[in-house]
């Protein structure tokens, strides 16, 4: 384990967030908001001293990120960020209670969507600024922005990108891995601003459509209003449904449109699984609920835009899905486990593991019949290896294994089976929103279920294993 490697990047990415911060200090700045300005200037002086004391003490010489390094760096990150962009909301007083405040930002980075606000309008513009910014930086994730922007970060960082981004196999777009993250965010910042400039055009004013796209762009939900997309017209939430598909699209995808490779994207099985699953989903759940509206088109409208919000785990709301009728609640529950793409800002087991789990189950019944029969499994045209699959499989149990050991730890609230488990399954995929016909957010949920959920959510954004390895004490022996 190189241990001075580690800690330099973690001063790094301390860096990065203490400049990310001064975003919402402009902000508030900008609205007259001087105790969140200061809050927010505080902080980021903080996190500036410790990655610029971080970078002092641990030089480095070796600049390869191996396997090890790059878990425990991305463990490390995420709990660090965190920690850090929490405080602000405590200095301030948005959200006194650090655990509160936490959850909160954990829920922000790992684009979850979960929240403990009961009044999300009465906090200062800035906070609701860095409150969804959040989104937009653990979207893409942190470390693929500290290896856009760094310099002398090594082309074996490929490493940090695999464990930090979502999917089972993760390669690189470019020769090197600085480049891949450099175009990844190229591509990121294109559709960002391609949102923003649609929503600014309807209903929404420039802060809101920053807000709204950041959320829509990191699949996270935060929103500023208490009624979510409810509170804004039709126009806005069908840019909002379209953009959440889109974002929930593998990159890779937008990468080969770039390079006129039309008929490698339109062959995509897992995009054609993706939006079947949008499109059936929608047509099922509109049939539903259409008794409970007035015209098709509003059954039509809010199907799509629930569907579209959770497979992609972002969590925006127009309507109250807890009156629902139970068939469209279980499409969406089943959904929320699923998620998106590959490669993604997304949560969930993801498209490209149902495939592949769902060939592997069609080959060993295969191999029952016919003892004998050797069958390679193909995925995007691709053979897939034994060690993908095997991963696959492994990842499948440790995530069922996750689920059932956070609802039993948090199963002693009294809110009921319902409210745990799905707030559970919330969590875990990075998706906010729970089913419950009592509670509309986290805030009455103990502290010690708060870190559960956490850890959850956290567990959930980096697929189990980095946070895992990277937090186990064999990962940091010298051997």
């Amino acid at each position: 384990m190189n241990r001075k490697m580690v800690f330099n990047t973690l001063g790094r990415m301390s860096l990065v967030c203490a400049a990310c911060l001064m975003l919402p200090a402009i902000v508030s700045l900008i609205y007259g908001e001087h105790k969140s300005m200061q809050a927010f200037v505080v902080v980021s002086a903080g996190a500036a001293a410790l990655g610029f004391l971080l970078l002092l003490i641990f030089r480095s010489k070796n600049q390869v990120i191996y396997a090890k390094e790059g878990f425990a760096i991305a463990a490390l990150s995420w709990i660090g960020i965190s920690a850090i962009g929490a405080v602000p909301f405590v200095i301030s007083g948005a959200i006194p209670n650090y655990v509160n405040a936490f959850f909160e930002t954990v829920s922000g980075f790992t684009t979850t969507g979960a929240s403990i606000l009961t009044d999300v309008e009465s906090l200062p513009h800035g906070m609701l600024f860095w409150r969804s910014f959040t989104h937009w930086l653990g979207g893409m994730g942190v470390i693929v922005l500290v290896m856009a922007i760094v310099r002398n970060v090594s082309d074996r960082s490929i490493h940090l990108m695999r464990a930090e981004m979502p999917g089972p196999v993760i390669g690189k777009l470019l020769p090197k891995a600085r480049d891949t993250a450099k175009i990844l965010y190229y591509i990121y910042i294109a559709l960002t601003l391609t949102e923003v400039a649609f929503l600014w055009a309807g209903d929404m004013n420039l802060f809101e459509a920053f807000v709204h796209t950041f959320g829509t762009a990191g699949t996270g939900g935060f929103s500023v209003k208490n009624a979510s997309i409810g509170a804004y017209g039709t126009y806005s939430q069908v840019v909002i449904t379209v953009f959440m598909l889109m974002f929930g699209l593998n990159f890779n995808l937008y990468y080969l449109l770039l390079m006129r490779k039309f008929k490698t994207v339109l062959k995509s099985s897992e995009m054609r699984l993706y939006l079947s699953l949008f499109f059936v989903s929608a047509c099922i759940i509109t049939w539903n609920i259409s008794s409970m509206y007035e015209s098709i088109g509003g059954a039509v409208k809010d199907s799509a835009f629930a569907v579209s919000s959770i497979i992609t785990t972002t969590g925006y709301t127009t309507t109250d899905m807890n009156s629902w009728p139970v068939l469209s609640k279980s499409i969406l529950l089943v959904l929320m486990c699923i998620g998106s793409c590959a490669g993604s800002t997304a949560g969930g087991l993801k498209v490209s593991r149902v495939i592949l789990i769902f060939k592997q189950i069609l080959r060993e019944i295969k191999h029952m019949l016919h003892p004998r029969s050797v069958s390679a499994i193909k995925f995007e045209e691709k053979d897939v290896d034994e060690a993908t699959l095997k991963s696959t499989s492994i990842y499948l149990a440790c995530y069922v294994l996750c689920l059932l050991t956070a609802f039993l730890l948090i199963s002693w609230e009294r809110f009921g089976f319902e409210s745990n488990l799905t707030a559970t399954i919330s969590c875990f995929n990075n998706i906010g929103p729970y089913f419950s016909p009592t509670e509309t957010c986290y805030v009455n949920y103990s502290a010690f279920s708060k870190i559960v959920l956490s850890a959850m959510m956290m567990l959930g954004r980096l697929e189990i294993f980095p946070l895992i390895i990277g937090l186990s004490p064999a990962t940091w022996k010298n051997k």
